[in-house]
């Protein structure tokens, strides 16, 4: 606590003051301060300034979050667990550090001078690795960069995928800046979190996205509820974006998939969604037909681990002389050139009208 804090407390009083714990007023007989477990009333400026100076943390706690407001004073004190932990004990945890995860992203928040808060915002994967092993940054702008290409060079299409490079640190950012570059990371969860808490997320389902779709995206509104639920479960679940679904197929009709674990809503199919949706309302516009091709057990085995295997993102862990592996690079070579012809067709297969 300094005297500016003590100053704009005594100020404050006047018109109320109630935070964590900490209640102050200011009449006609004097100041009353309470904090939990005591209560002091009819106080003289000079007993006011006392017990303020017996109880700093109460004093510059308030001085912080008075400074903010809205999503932001809402996010940052998610951080700190300000609503569930006294201000005593979180002020005792702040000095080593309190430590929260927002997708991939770890905040962690500490003390600094008169109660102000510094923030050091870095990866999950990178939680024991040393400070000054990572590359440091501080402008809030840098994670729109970082965000850009996973830890193979690769683009990341989709913000909110499980796919952030690691390796970067911003070591001490303040309160706003560190919501500015977690939203630079994911872009508007901070917001619709806060809406969603509130009680004002607007939610846009998929059937009222699909109808307002022109020109080479109108063929959306085509796919049916099963080909939505076929479309959640290839793009919406936590191994694919870190969102928590809150959209269904309409306001009525809930989708048969898993929303997500994710702590930041997603309010509405996003453009990755809309893009894939359009492909595959044009391939479900195909006529099924019948197809015999010649396999063994094992073949048809290795062909549904095959796709399973691309499907979740697992080829390259799969060891080059793990040969039992059906998504074994060699295994696949193998039943390429035993079943495929030249073109890579199947061999012999035969084809009927279903």
């Amino acid at each position: 606590m300094n005297d500016s804090q003590l100053d704009a407390l005594r100020e404050a009083a006047a018109d109320d003051v109630a935070c964590d714990g900490l209640s102050v007023t200011r009449d006609g007989s004097g100041y009353t301060f309470e904090t939990p477990g005591a209560s002091h009333a009819d106080l003289s400026e000079t007993e006011f300034d006392a017990l303020a100076t017996e109880n700093p943390w109460f004093v510059s706690n308030w001085e912080y979050w008075d400074g903010l407001d809205g999503a932001t004073k809402a996010f940052l004190r998610w951080v700190e667990r300000a609503d569930e932990v006294g201000v005593r004990e979180r002020y005792e945890s702040l000095v080593a550090g309190l430590a929260r995860e927002w997708g991939q992203l770890l905040i962690t928040a500490g003390l600094g001078d008169d109660g102000e808060r510094v923030y050091e915002l870095r990866h999950t994967a990178d939680v024991d690795v040393e400070v000054d092993d990572l590359e440091h940054h501080d402008d809030p702008l840098d994670a729109r960069e970082l965000a850009t290409l996973d830890d193979d060079g690769e683009y990341r299409p989709l913000k909110t995928a499980p796919t952030l490079a690691t390796g970067w640190v911003f070591p001490a950012l303040d309160g706003r800046d560190l919501v500015r570059t977690v939203e630079f990371f994911y872009p508007a969860t901070v917001a619709n979190w806060h809406r969603e808490r509130e009680g004002d997320l607007d939610v846009t389902h998929f059937r009222e996205t699909a109808e307002r779709q022109t020109g080479i995206y109108g063929v959306v509104d085509e796919l049916d509820v099963e080909g939505v639920e076929n479309l959640a479960a290839a793009c919406c679940v936590d191994s694919q974006c870190l969102k928590r679904r809150e959209w269904d197929e309409d306001s009525s009709t809930e989708l048969d998939v898993p929303r997500g674990d994710g702590v930041f809503p997603c309010r509405e199919p996003c453009s990755l969604v809309v893009a894939a949706a359009r492909q595959w309302a044009i391939l479900e516009n195909e006529e099924p037909r019948t197809y015999e091709v010649e396999l063994t057990p094992s073949e048809r085995s290795q062909i549904e681990t095959l796709i399973g295997a691309v499907a979740d993102g697992r080829v390259d862990e799969v060891r080059e002389a793990d040969v039992g592996d059906g998504a074994n690079r060699y295994r696949a070579r193998y039943l390429r050139a035993k079943r495929l012809d030249d073109d890579g067709g199947f061999k012999g297969i035969r084809e009927t009208d279903s």
